[in-house]
């Protein structure tokens, strides 16, 4: 399988032998594109694009195909302005997208310091898109797909994920250990394209993403 490498900046770049590209790496799914400075980085900003539906709001990376390896990014999300109360910031990575289904791994940074410790056990998420969202998974498998990771809003997080046939492990922070796994990915042994993935009312900025294909 070729190797491919991607390093969101904006412009974005892409392969470190090659010039800098635009944002036309990206294909917005119901998101708005912006490259902006953000807390001290060069990053691509993602809003949504009007009402959209729970899980929608992503942006495709062009002639990105993944199975098995990882893919690491810095992110930030944070509820955008005017986002009701149940808004997290959620942010994060789809991955296998294919015929209108994914697999994703997402973060809500306005759960991570919550006084609630219930919110705190919220803070990272797994989900596969349409029939496996949060509220399906909890009702299922209560605890099963979430656990605790220290957030900040609106602060840059170190993010990388890791996949093997139907399994995943999702790192922050450079941590040697993994704040959540999976081990029954809903699509199974799949492939497909990767994707920056916002949740509802959310803010997210993006920089640095790499995908390096299993060895």
């Amino acid at each position: 399988m070729p190797l491919h490498r991607f390093a969101l900046w904006a412009p974005l770049a892409i392969a470190p032998w090659m010039s800098a590209q635009t944002l036309d790496q990206l294909t917005p799914h119901q998101v708005k594109l912006e490259s902006v400075d953000y807390m001290g980085k060069r990053a691509v900003k993602i809003v949504e694009d009007g009402e959209v539906p729970n899980g929608e709001a992503y942006s495709i990376v062009k002639g990105a195909v993944f199975h098995d390896g990882e893919i690491e990014v810095e992110l930030a999300g944070r509820p955008s302005g005017g986002a009701g109360s149940g808004a997290r910031g959620f942010i994060g990575i789809a991955f296998r997208m294919q015929g209108g289904q994914f697999e994703y791994i997402y973060l809500r940074p306005t759960n991570g310091r919550a006084d609630d410790q219930v919110r705190r056990n919220h803070s990272t998420q797994y989900g596969s898109h349409p029939k496996f969202g949060f509220a399906e998974l909890r009702e299922q498998s209560p605890e099963k797909y979430e656990s605790y990771v220290d957030l900040e809003v609106g602060v840059w997080v170190r993010y990388r994920i890791t996949v093997q046939g139907n399994k995943a492990r999702l790192y922050v922070h450079g941590a040697a250990q993994p704040c959540l796994i999976v081990n029954d990915l809903k699509l199974g042994d799949s492939s497909g394209g990767v994707a920056l993935w916002i949740g509802p009312g959310t803010e997210g900025y993006f920089t640095g993403l790499k995908i390096q294909p299993a060895k």
